[in-house]
């Protein structure tokens, strides 16, 4: 089930991304190509304040072309561990601290052809401090009752794959959390 890389060339380096272009040797012996998008691993956090309703995002994504509502997230700084950025990242978006973060999981995104790993976590016990966005983030905070994020799910206006796999192993697991 093993690929063998026979070479591997990148074809553009960015700010943030790297995309390569990898010639594999298949179990078979069958030679095809891999395009991969290089990408730094990520956090992402379900916070819920004090109310216990969820703290979420509206955030205007420009490969999207539309605000999509979305839990807190972002990537990882070299050097940095899953739990320091998931501080950073709440600070940051939504101006709350968390006294309590729980890691629930983590996974791919894409890993057909996307490297990133995701680490999501659980945060409670919030203070809000402020909000320390980046220069370029134009983000909204809101808040919602589990019921309505559900039903936002079950409507279709969360469309943002790592906000609706957390939701629902959140809902799905809490009690057990």
């Amino acid at each position: 089930m093993i690929e063998e890389v026979i070479s591997s060339k990148i074809i553009y380096e960015g700010k943030i991304i790297k995309v390569k272009l990898d010639e594999v040797k298949l179990p078979n012996s069958y030679v095809t190509t891999r395009e991969i998008i290089e990408y730094p691993n990520a956090v992402a956090l379900i916070p819920i304040n004090n109310n216990g309703k969820l703290i979420m995002i509206n955030q205007y994504r420009h490969s999207a072309q539309e605000v999509l509502l979305e839990i807190p997230a972002g990537t990882m700084e070299k050097n940095e561990t899953p739990e320091e950025c998931a501080k950073r990242e709440l600070l940051e978006e939504t101006g709350y601290e968390a006294k309590e973060l729980k890691k629930l999981f983590s996974c791919y995104l894409a890993p057909g052809y996307s490297t990133e790993f995701i680490h999501i976590f659980l945060a409670k016990n919030l203070t809000y401090k402020g909000q320390k966005m980046e220069v370029d983030e134009q983000i909204k905070v809101v808040e919602l009752s589990f019921e309505e994020a559900l039903e936002k799910i079950r409507k279709g206006e969360i469309k943002d794959a790592k906000t609706i796999s957390s939701l629902l192993f959140f809902f799905t697991f809490k009690m057990k959390l």
